[in-house]
């Protein structure tokens, strides 16, 4: 009985430790460090394979293409590029926005066009501009002061004053006649309109020069017009005018003149 019980402890101890030689031979062995690294991450509940020694793989360094470490060729560059743009402001045109010792410039604004305010003068349809042609000194009597003549005159719309006698503006204007007399004159024009029809008296003193026609008897002449016109388009009048020139007996003598003309007016 002794030698049996003697005999299976025996067994028993034995197969024991043949297997704790196998468990210590397993956990005496050798792991990767790539395995290691891969399956040995939860600590204390690590599987009995990450007590083997762990043996360092030695791997080739891995090449890098990062923007941060540029090759030999880039380097090179970066020199020659450093020695062109060493000068700040004075660095040529390549230089500008890529290297570090020169300071970006702030972004520009877009230009933007300025714009010009029109002046009352020239702003659009403010001008009317007549010009005009017809007889000089037409009631003549004698006849040899009878010639033609042919005028320009100007008024601007913007300089219209409405008062309870009507609506007036200045006026200015230029004739000339067919024997050289010069008129140069500058005064006023009132306007009444009914409808299309238009009824402009003016009173305007001038410069007079007879030149080779008649004489007014003064450089001093003043102009009594009356004119009547019709809208034909749009910002076109035609009108039909009678005038006289004369210098209120405040010249040696005051012969005066009578004039007619056809004008044609329109506004810029």
């Amino acid at each position: 009985m002794k030698l049996k019980f003697l005999s299976l402890t025996l067994f028993v101890v034995t197969f024991f430790g043949l297997g704790l030689i196998v468990a210590e031979a397993r956990v005496t062995g050798t792991i990767s460090e790539e395995r290691y690294n891969k399956i040995c991450r939860w600590g204390v509940f690590n599987p009995p394979e990450c007590k083997k020694r762990l043996i360092k793989t030695r791997s080739a360094p891995k090449q890098t293409t990062s923007s941060n470490q540029p090759n030999s060729n880039q380097t090179i560059q970066k020199k020659n590029y450093d020695k062109d743009c060493k000068w700040g402001v004075f660095n040529p045109p390549k230089c500008r926005g890529k290297d570090s010792r020169v300071k970006d410039k702030p972004e520009q604004k877009p230009y933007k066009k300025k714009e010009v305010k029109e002046t009352k003068f020239f702003k659009k349809n403010n001008n009317n501009i007549s010009v005009y042609a017809g007889r000089f000194d037409v009631n003549d009597e004698v006849g040899d002061d009878k010639t033609s003549l042919m005028g320009i005159e100007h008024k601007n719309k913007d300089l219209f004053r409405n008062t309870w006698l009507g609506k007036f503006s200045p006026t200015t204007g230029a004739l000339v006649t067919g024997k050289s007399a010069i008129y140069l004159y500058s005064g006023v024009e009132a306007e009444y309109n009914l409808g299309p029809i238009n009824i402009l008296p003016s009173f305007a003193p001038g410069y007079y020069e007879a030149g080779n026609g008649k004489n007014l008897g003064s450089v001093l002449e003043f102009k009594s017009e009356v004119k009547i016109g019709i809208d034909l388009f749009e910002n076109s009048n035609l009108g039909y005018s009678i005038s006289h020139i004369s210098n209120n007996d405040w010249g040696d003598v005051n012969p005066g003149t009578d004039n007619q003309s056809i004008s044609f007016s329109k506004k810029f």
